[in-house]
């Protein structure tokens, strides 16, 4: 390979982890740890409280604390320089933009959550593609792949 074109491992080895790729996993971790805790908070209401559906509370708190799976491997990922980890990392973002948009449109409290999860996942964003991320990574853009002479 050449130096235009590192391998991911060579990427890894470069130099210190780019502070873009540090924040964008602590964002992917935060995520994975809000849904976690909201997930923990349904299942203790559902068991202990008095919910109007106890098994809808069971489902759901299981339900977010399996989806808080992929942001935390995602941010153990990026941490590790894995390549593969931006691609989880880009859906969670993705996903927690409806989220963020349907939280604006409550008449409540849940205004400001809509806010901050919007705030995050569009920072997120920006900082998983990004030039720096993507070449602290390894990943290698259309048209920066290795040529191959064409076989006969």
């Amino acid at each position: 390979m050449s130096a235009e074109n590192p391998t991911p491992e060579a990427a890894r080895e470069a130099g210190p982890r780019p502070g873009r790729l540090t924040a964008a996993a602590a964002l992917a971790a935060l995520e994975g740890l809000a849904l976690a805790v909201g997930g923990v908070w349904m299942l203790v209401e559902g068991f202990a409280g008095d919910p109007d559906d106890r098994r809808s509370a069971v489902t759901g708190g299981i339900t977010l604390i399996v989806l808080a799976l992929l942001p935390l491997l995602a941010a153990r990922g990026l941490l590790a320089r894995r390549s593969w980890s931006r691609g989880p990392a880009v859906i969670t973002q993705i996903m927690a933009l409806p989220v963020a948009y349907n939280l604006l449109q409550a008449d409540s409290v849940a205004i400001p959550a809509g806010i901050a999860l919007a705030v995050v996942a569009l920072t997120a964003l920006v900082l998983l593609v990004n030039a720096e991320t993507t070449r602290a990574l390894g990943i290698r853009g259309p048209g920066n792949a290795s040529k191959q002479p064409p076989q006969r």
